[in-house]
């Protein structure tokens, strides 16, 4: 395995990386580029994107890949782990002057080995829809760019439409178009559909049908991303406000928002099964929604700078009927330990998720992974496990990954300390070798400051005083053998959460000197109390009002949950994340598309020189 950062080590790129399903390998000879190869300057352009499709091909080969570096757009046979990148045939190439594209999507639905339909967005704000098959450029959007004049932060088809796709700008605006349909010559007129809290819905008004369809206008700054759900009736956006905000997309309702805990929004991504959300941002964190309930149930902590990609991996959300197993120790320990965890995969994976929520007892456990990339140049991989999806549940086994002890769940308003318990990420059966009381501390929770990494060793407490924490020692020592003792569990940590509670204003008024030279290093705050964080710049939405709301949780009142891995993968920042079911890809802004295999799916690339890479992301 690569070594874990050190001394001179710190810069080096790693080539591979171990979870508990085994070893991700870097196949330098399936990168994608510029056929050059040479890296790209890429000072002022626009971020790096990636678009798959699979047409269906006889030969088996049937994936195709588009990507943008600066003003070109190019468009190959993606081989995968199969075979290596021949970048100097790709089928399309395109240079664009005076604008370059920012993203782009293909239609799964309508794609032939003979044609398929891509849309390409522009910092100018017009949208493309081209064959590159076809090599024929069908129609062009907003040309005349009388619609919106900002760059298209996102395009992407309406799920289920041939002909429907929704575009997001950075003025904030969203656009739904029909290909059929033509743009008119003149600026549209618009009249109000529906209008609700920050956003609002417009019909165009014409004689005759024409683009846009609708126009949402969504928060405040730039909207700069949206996702449909699993479903294609829900529509998750992010803003540079900071909110998150998911719509009912044919009913053009508002379901539920959630704010950052600082800075804007740049990513979103829904689970599988359509229950969480994540999204990503300027905070240098990882939040989880939850759809049903409308509310953050944890925070992610390793980046050390913004977070520009989250994902699912819906090959790895892996569904058991068995105990849930103990997660702790280094990437190795998780091997050992978790050889039989993850067989199952995505074939089966929906149905038993749905299995799993139609039951009100606990005869199956899930995880959900989903990683993220950010522009700190790292690749985190994170698991949401049943700890923290369920916490009203007694807990069976603490885990290492996920600071938690929360036995109930708190009411509206309530200010709960959850992550109270001691954790150790050393490597040792977390239920045995718990850290001694000596290491304890008084003062509010630090772990929402420590870049944890897998493979150190840390010991996280959130716990109020000596004798909570002995409560939870001996509660996790005890619970280790299974949910024997589930409900004595559930009565001390609701002992320990209300003991906290009281406790918290006391001690934020003992420590308020301390805590206010404490630095988050994320979003570049210290962690004020609520009353400073008015100097911050105000907008109509001020983040005083909503941190310790529902809408924005303080740091101490979710679980803070710590990457299973945390690598350094490029030289510029990352801007691409997909999970494909033998490999994930992800790009930096040199132009560099790096496929890594997954464990077993190396195939061919295996017995190749992996030494004589050309690439300048690869050390």
């Amino acid at each position: 395995m690569a070594a874990e950062g050190g001394g001179k080590e710190m810069n080096e790129i790693k080539t591979q990386f171990t979870t508990r399903e085994g070893v991700y390998k870097l196949l330098t000879h399936s990168e994608y580029s510029r056929p050059n190869r040479v890296p790209f300057n890429s000072q002022g352009s626009n971020p790096v994107k990636v678009s798959f499709v699979n047409v269906n091909d006889q030969s088996g080969n049937g994936d195709r890949i588009c990507f943008n570096v600066g003003r070109e757009l190019y468009f190959y046979i993606y081989k995968g782990v199969r075979k290596a990148a021949d970048l100097s045939k790709p089928i399309d190439k395109r240079i664009y002057k005076g604008t370059q594209p920012t993203c782009h999507d293909f239609n799964h639905l309508t794609a032939t080995a003979e044609s398929v339909s891509l849309l390409v967005g522009f910092s100018a704000g017009q949208v493309q829809l081209i064959d590159p098959i076809k090599k024929e450029t069908s129609k062009l959007f907003n040309e005349e760019r009388l619609i919106d004049k900002t760059r298209v932060t996102c395009v992407k088809w309406v799920p289920g439409s041939e002909s429907l796709f929704l575009v997001s700008h950075s003025s904030g605006n969203m656009y739904l178009y029909n290909v059929e349909h033509t743009c008119g010559t003149t600026a549209p007129h618009y009249q109000v559909l529906k209008q609700g809290e920050n956003y609002s819905v417009h019909t165009c008004k014409s004689k005759s049908t024409r683009n846009p369809l609708l126009k949402w206008t969504v928060g405040e700054g730039a909207l700069n991303e949206f996702a449909f759900s699993p479903d294609g009736k829900f529509l998750g956006c992010v803003s540079q406000d900071g909110f998150l905000r998911v719509f009912n997309f044919d009913a053009v309702e508002l379901h539920g928002t959630m704010k950052s805990y600082f800075g804007g929004l740049l990513c979103v991504c829904w689970s599988p099964d359509g229950k969480y959300i994540v999204a990503g941002g300027e905070d240098d964190l990882v939040t989880v929604w939850s759809f049903l309930d409308c509310r953050v149930i944890a925070r992610g902590h390793g980046h050390k700078s913004w977070v520009s990609v989250v994902a699912f991996d819906h090959y790895t959300t892996s569904v058991e009927e068995s105990d849930p197993m103990e997660f702790s120790g280094s990437d190795e320990d998780f091997q050992d330990q978790m050889i039989h965890f993850g067989r199952d995969r995505a074939n089966s994976t929906q149905s038993r998720l749905s299995k799993r929520n139609s039951t009100d007892s606990r005869p199956v456990s899930v995880t959900y992974r989903f990683g993220s990339v950010g522009q700190d140049t790292q690749l985190c991989l994170w698991d949401l496990t049943e700890d923290i999806l369920f916490p009203h549940l007694p807990l069976s086994r603490t885990r290492t990954h996920t600071n938690v002890m929360n036995a109930t769940s708190p009411p509206a308003g309530a200010t709960i300390i959850t992550n109270a318990s001691s954790n150790t990420t050393n490597g040792n059966n977390s239920g045995a070798n718990t850290p001694g009381i000596n290491s304890l501390s008084t003062t509010l929770p630090r772990s929402n400051s420590l870049p944890h990494s897998a493979g150190t060793t840390t010991t996280t407490t959130t716990t109020t005083t000596t004798t909570t924490a002995t409560t939870n020692n001996t509660n996790k020592a005890s619970s280790g053998g299974g949910i024997g003792s589930g409900i004595m569990d559930s009565a001390i940590a609701t002992g320990v959460s209300k003991f906290a509670t009281l406790s918290l204003h006391d001690r934020k008024e003992r420590h308020h000197e301390k805590d206010h030279k404490r630095n988050h290093s994320m979003g570049h705050i210290s962690s004020k109390s609520s009353d400073k964080l008015n100097l911050l710049t105000k907008t109509k939405t001020d983040p005083a009002k909503t941190l310790g709301t529902l809408l924005c949780p303080r740091m101490e009142d979710v679980p803070l949950l710590e990457p299973l891995i945390c690598k350094k993968i490029a030289h510029e920042r990352l801007t691409v994340l997909i999970f494909l079911e033998d490999c994930l890809v992800t790009a930096c802004q040199e132009g560099f598309i790096c496929t890594w295999a997954r464990p077993g799916k190396v195939g061919l690339l295996s017995s190749q020189n992996q030494a004589s890479s050309p690439s300048g992301t690869v050390v």
